[in-house]
Formats: structure tokens, sequence, C-alpha cells
């Protein structure tokens, strides 16, 4: 029988990385490999967006991946030699600590968390092909071949494939991308001499095409992106190189009216990419995520970012699943909840894409009137800008329908189910409330919040944290040394205020990040109820309880639901 508390990543990139650190974080026995030869030497995903950032800040990372980018908050237009608008970074409608977009190479951004995996004891193994798996009730036996040619069987409790568009994993349990093929577009990496800042992103129409140039923090360092390359797909060599540095001199001196001289580029390529999403995300005891489950133009820089998530939503899930401490149906709500995280994604990138080339001369006589307007009205562009960022950053995405939402009595309390809670966090003032509740959010279990007035109120949040300690954090908000246990300080009430909690009240947060359940009378009960879809009375069985613990979690219940 194979350990069901190890998994075995297929693809060493941001994604499978991500799943294998969060996957050891919580205990599981990770193996990580890879049919490349080594690290990727060159970057497709530049943009790492906020949710992404918050994300990492959970993990423990976020800190390298910040000192290693530039942050951008700006996006700037031009068209036909003039500047149409500059749209700077407006959040103010969705909080966060993170308000920007840090462009990074996605090699840099592999490498930290390649380091972060380290320390947890996971590397990669590089070179090592899955060419074949099948799996039963038990567990999984992938077919892994070295690259000395040496095959082995090797025995798993879970499989999350994390290999790519061309997956392999993908294939073998038979999910199919469904979708329609689309643009070829050019990439590339360079340096570029020009008189204009590198504090924003441009967006440059010359008149029958666009092209897009992507400050790195290295001064004078780009990503380039051409929508209509005259180079087939797979072109490359010294004199191809020498042609597109010419090409996008000549493109975007047009479209930015003013000497524009692009450096022989370090990278480039030229590509067909598509748009194509599967229709659920897991077969039994295998997974997909990222370019593995979705497919889609690079417009908007989504693909590394959803997949991040992807792989951040599935690993709590599976670690809990793993340990016992949660049935399969939790499982479930992976592809319940990214699914359509996907295929809204194909469809704001098919947007993206659109807008990004506007293949169209008339584009270039329109977009002058048509943004003369946008910059006479602020509130309108306003609203285009919080758009443009909402559907960006990933900070607008929840899971407002998820059947991980539990019952609870919160009706009228501030905190939507499916909501972030990084956002409650980041719209408190500088304080120890918010330091606390962003440390909170690092941790790596769910975490009840309730405000500890009453004995009802105080000795459910006691039971549940003497029986589910390994697994669910209790904190007492705005209580103080001595007063509860577990206080998390909110000494002037923001906290509560913003959660809407008045006495006896509580919410409960998700590994991940988001609001579960809330409520304004907390009971054994209620709380039982809330977690019901981990499992039957997980409460009342912790794997770290004691008898002793059980037996009182079970009178206090008993005495509290008034069954003597």
């Amino acid at each position: 029988m194979s350990d069901q508390t190890s998994v075995l990543v297929v693809g060493a990139g941001p994604v499978g990385l991500t799943a294998a650190h969060e996957l050891a974080r919580r205990g599981i026995r990770v193996r990580l490999v890879d049919a490349a030869p080594g690290p990727a030497a060159t970057s497709r995903a530049v943009a790492v967006h906020p949710r992404t950032l918050e994300t990492f800040d959970q993990m423990g990372v976020a800190g390298p991946v910040l000192e290693s980018g530039r942050h951008n908050k700006a996006f700037t237009m031009y068209a036909g030699g003039r500047r149409l608008v500059r749209l700077e970074a407006d959040y103010s409608s969705m909080p966060t600590r993170f308000p920007f977009t840090v462009v990074i190479e996605q090699t840099r951004t592999e490498q930290l968390l390649r380091e972060a995996c380290g320390r947890l004891g996971v590397t990669p193994e590089w070179g090592v092909r899955l060419t074949g798996l099948r799996q039963d009730e038990h567990g999984v036996r992938a077919r892994l071949e070295h690259a000395d040619g040496r095959t082995e069987e090797y025995a798993t409790g879970w499989l999350v494939g994390c290999d790519g568009g061309h997956s392999t994993v993908r294939k073998e349990i038979g999910l199919e991308l469904i979708g329609e093929s689309s643009e070829t577009w050019e990439l590339a990496d360079a340096q570029v001499d020009f008189d204009l800042p590198p504090d924003t992103i441009y967006w440059v129409h010359t008149g029958g095409q666009a092209l897009m140039m992507v400050p790195y923090l290295c001064d004078g360092h780009w990503r380039l992106l051409d929508t209509a390359p005259t180079a087939r797909a797979g072109t490359t060599g010294a004199a191809h190189d020498l042609r597109s540095a010419e090409r996008f001199s000549a493109r975007l001196s047009a479209g930015l009216g003013r000497e524009v001289r692009v450096g022989r580029p370090e990278w480039t390529s030229v590509f067909t990419f598509q748009q194509r999403m599967v229709h659920r995300m897991h077969e039994g005891r295998v997974f997909v995520a990222g370019d593995a489950a979705h497919v889609h133009s690079p417009a908007s820089g989504q693909g590394m970012n959803t997949g991040i998530q992807e792989a951040y939503n599935l690993a709590w899930k599976l670690a809990m699943t793993a340990h016992g401490r949660a049935g399969r149906a939790l499982l479930d709500t992976y592809s319940e909840e990214r699914v359509p995280v996907g295929r809204r994604l194909l469809g704001s990138t098919k947007q993206a894409t659109f807008l990004v080339q506007l293949k169209n001369n008339l584009a270039g006589v329109m977009l002058p009137a048509v943004f003369s307007v946008v910059r006479g009205a602020p509130p309108l562009r306003r609203k285009i800008q919080r758009k443009v960022l909402g559907g960006m950053s990933g900070l607008l995405l929840g899971y407002p329908d998820s059947s991980l939402n539990g019952t609870g009595d919160g009706e009228g309390l501030r905190v939507p189910a499916g909501s972030r809670a990084a956002a409650v966090a980041a719209a408190l003032p500088a304080g120890p409330a918010a330091t606390a509740l962003h440390a909170e959010l690092r941790d790596i279990r769910w975490t009840l919040l309730y405000a500890p007035d009453g004995d009802e109120a105080s000795a459910a949040a006691e039971g549940a944290a003497a029986t589910a300690r390994d697994w669910l954090s209790v904190r007492a908000v705005g209580a103080t040394a001595g007063s509860a246990p577990w206080p998390l300080p909110d000494p002037d009430g923001r906290l509560r205020d913003a959660l809407g909690l008045a006495s006896g009240g509580w919410v409960l947060i998700r590994p991940d990040g988001y609001f579960a359940s809330s409520g304004r009378s907390l009971t054994a009960r209620r709380l039982e109820d809330a977690l019901a879809v981990l499992g039957p009375a997980l409460l009342h069985h912790s794997s770290n309880a004691s008898p002793a613990d059980r037996d009182t979690v079970r009178t206090t219940t008993r005495v509290l639901e008034g069954r003597r």
C-alpha cells in the first residue's frame, strides 16, 4: 500500500514548486521531478500580481520577491507618436498590502521558490520524466524514466501534475483541453535606449499593430512583446535576433514618436498560443494545475499567477486529506472552485488579447479621441483603472458559492464568505491588530477568530482548541494576556469593528486566507456545522487530542446545546 502522506509533484516550474513547498510545510513527504535537464534559462512570465504577493507572504517568501523585482504602478498608452493616457494604479476599492505588480524574471521567481523548498528538504530531481501512471483506491504508481535511461516504478499516495501545456499527467488521466487556437506573438528581452522613464508598462500602437514594453529592475532592461511578428514560430539564431532588434526599434520609434534603439535580444521566442482548458482538474488521486489545466494568451500576465493560486488552493486540501483530517469530499472543492476561475480567465485574456493587439488601422485614428474623453472624465478614468487592475491583480477573485462556505448565523456581518481576509488586514491602520492578523494568515491551519465575551462562546472556542489544535488556530480578538487563552491584540477595537464582531461573534478563515463562515454567537454545534464539509465530527476526533480532551469537549457540547 502506498504511503498516504506522500505526494509526487511532476514539474518543477513555479506552480510545481509552490505545490511542493506548501505540501512540505504541512508535513507531507514530497518528491519533485522534472523532465528538463535543469532549471529554465529563459522567462515567459515576468509579472507577480498583488494576490500572488499576498500568497507569497502567507508562504513566507514575499520578501525576496519584492527585493528582486521592479514595483510597477502605472500603464501608459501611446499611439502614432502621441501619449494617450497614463493610468495610475488605484487599489482603493481593493485593499492590499501590495498595491503594485512586481516585474521579475520567471527564472528568478523559480530560483527563490527552489531555495524556499530546499529549506524544507525538497530538491527538484532534474532529468526525470513521467512516462505513465496507474492508480487505484489505495494510491498511485508512476513510471519514471531517468536521464541515464534507468526506469523505476514509484508508489505514492497522490500525484500532482504541474508539467505544462503538453502535460503527460493530463493525458494519462484522460482530461482534454477544450478551446481554440489563437495568435502568434513574439517575446524578447533586450536593452532599450530611449528617453522615457521606466516607471510604467508601455502599450504602443503603431498604426496597424500594437507592442508592449515592460521594465525590469535593472535599468535599461525590458521585456518586449510584438503582437504581429513577421518571423515564423520557432525561428531562432543570430540573424533572427538582429532582425528582431531592428524591427522593434523601428516600430517602437514610430509608435512613441521618438528614437528608440533596441539592442540585440538576450532571448526571443516566437510562439502560437492557444485558449484552452480542462473541464475538471482531478481524477481520483491525480490532479493538474497551471498550464497543465489551461493555456491562454500572455496578454494580462495571468498564467503563472493563476497556477500558483491553484497550487496553493490544492496543497492545503490535499494535506488535510492525506493526514486524515478531512474526507475526500474536500478534494472535490478544488475543481469546484478553480474550474470557474479558469473559465473566467480564458474570457478575460481573450478580451485582453483583443485590446492589446488592436490590429486595425482605424484604431490609430479612434484611440486619441477615445482617450481624450477618458482624460477629461476622472470618474470614468478611475472606473477603467479599477476594472483593469481588478482583473489583473487577482484581488477580486473569491469563492462566494463554494461548498466550503459553511453554515453560520452571520447574516449582516461584514465579511462575506469566500472573500479575502487579507483585505481586512490591509484596511486596518498600522498597529498591533494589523500585524497580528497578517501573522495569523501565515499559519498553515484554519483560524477561528472570536470575541471572547460570554461563557458560552469562550467555552466553545476553548473546547475546539483543545481537540483540534493540530489543524485549527483559535484566537480571542481583543483579549489581553490572562483574560482569555490565545489573545489576538485589538486595543482600539478596529479589527472587531471591521469583522462586525459583537459579543460572542466569530469568523472562520480557511488555510488559504479566505473567509469560510461567520456567526453572531459561537457555539460548539455551530462551529462543527461550519466545518462539516471536512468530515464527520472532526472537532471531536483530532489526532492530537487526548481522551480527556475529547471527553471535555463532548461534555461542553452537550451542556451548551442543552443535551445533558
